[in-house]
């Protein structure tokens, strides 16, 4: 059996759980076969690290199944809650984590300076600098190359953060207090179109999979190992009380860069003469997160910005967000070439 076998039947394997209750998991799967499974997804990541793609993706894959448990409304009884899953999860989870870690430069967050204005400047300033800023997918290839099937499969891969910025910023403001939570808040208010049910944000996202007919089927087949992962780090920060310091961080460089990456798409929309109603939601973005921004670097980062601790994971998650956007845009880039 070839090694791309062999991750396949333990995807699968485990993929097959999902559908089973907590309770039953728990009670059926033996020490053995968890066993097999720990050193499985353990030469996973080893694989990944050597630089196998297939096994990047598998192990991202993997990790977006679970982690859809915990993002929809279930028509019968899942594994969410089970230990089995639980420790499947971490597993896969410290790995991710150790990939991304391994990608910031070797004391890069160490120089983040104490004062909060200073260190928001500092943080703007590494954005500024990273090939993520101004990628040349969207000011350049997007802008004034791409066509209908690039523009459809841009959509596709930016849904898994586009698609439920909502449901990430409920997670996010558990356990938050004051300005923060009020900013969070009001961030949250805006995505829910302020109270019209026409105008929440993700409704609006989703007009542009009625725009090229994309259908739930389509998603998980063509999403890359990079899209996977921007989903799953995404969530991964926003579920956990632990990783609040690098939300905070990987949410607010994800506002700063949008609009000016959808002022591309938008572009390219009218260029091509789609459907104004598709266009909707970047349209709106443009200016609304602008003031997201604005709004969050003032009354989120700079008051935790007094916490070493605080800092130190702002720093990380907005550096995580520049280098896996920067990864992404890269491969879109290179596919879009290649076609």
């Amino acid at each position: 059996m070839s090694s791309h076998e062999e991750i396949s039947d333990v995807i699968g394997l485990v993929s097959s759980w999902l559908d089973r209750s907590a309770w039953e998991l728990d009670e059926t799967v033996d020490s053995g076969t968890r066993t097999a499974v720990a050193n499985a997804l353990r030469s996973l990541g080893e694989r990944r690290a050597r630089g196998d793609q297939n096994a990047f993706y598998q192990q991202q894959l993997l990790l977006s199944r679970i982690y859809a448990l915990g993002l929809r409304l279930p028509e019968k009884e899942t594994a969410e809650g089970s230990a089995v899953l639980a420790g499947i999860t971490r597993m896969i989870e410290e790995a991710t984590i150790e990939a991304e870690d391994a990608r910031v430069r070797g004391g890069l967050i160490d120089e983040a300076p104490d004062e909060p204005k200073v260190f928001l400047s500092w943080l703007k300033n590494i954005a500024r600098e990273h090939r993520a800023f101004k990628h040349p997918y969207y000011s350049e290839f997007i802008r004034n190359d791409a066509g209908f099937e690039d523009i459809r499969s841009y959509v596709i891969q930016e849904s898994v953060i586009d698609g439920r910025f909502d449901d990430l910023l409920a997670m996010m403001q558990v356990g938050t207090s004051g300005g923060t939570k009020m900013e969070i808040a009001q961030n949250f208010w805006d995505e829910m179109g302020n109270g019209n049910d026409s105008e929440v944000h993700t409704s609006l996202f989703n007009q542009i999979f009625t725009v090229f007919d994309i259908s739930a089927d389509d998603f998980e087949e063509a999403l890359t190992a990079e899209a996977l992962l921007s989903g799953n780090l995404v969530f991964m920060l926003c579920r956990y009380r632990r990783f609040f310091p690098e939300a905070v961080g990987f949410l607010g460089m994800t506002e700063w860069l949008v609009p000016d990456r959808f002022v591309n798409v938008l572009h390219a929309w009218e260029r091509l003469g789609l459907p104004p109603s598709g266009i909707a939601y970047h349209r709106l973005h443009v200016t609304v997160d602008a003031g997201h921004a604005a709004g969050w670097f003032r009354n989120v980062v700079l008051p935790h910005a007094e916490s070493p601790f605080m800092r130190r994971g702002m720093a990380r998650g907005a550096i995580w967000r520049l280098n896996s956007s920067a990864r992404h845009l890269d491969e879109r880039l290179q596919a879009a070439g290649a076609s």
